[in-house]
């Protein structure tokens, strides 16, 4: 995963959220397995690991945009 551009994601739950970085593989079969609405479980290997998600538990993802900046310099 080193080679390919990660996207940054937000994976929203009740009342919580889980960020991470994944592959534009690997969001394109979470949001297609979110699509069948089938639910189960699915694997998502992220930059930090695999995340083993309930898909029927799954209630958005939010795609960051732009740039992540620190301090106070733009």
């Amino acid at each position: 995963m080193a080679d390919t551009k990660l996207q940054r994601i937000s994976i929203g739950f009740h009342g919580q959220a889980l960020a991470a970085r994944v592959s534009a593989e690997q969001l394109g079969e979470l949001r297609t397995s979110l699509a069948t609405g089938q639910g189960g479980w699915f694997e998502l290997d992220s930059e930090d690991g695999t995340i083993v998600l309930d898909l029927s538990k799954v209630i958005f993802i939010r795609l960051e945009g732009g740039e992540q900046r620190v301090g106070f310099g733009l």
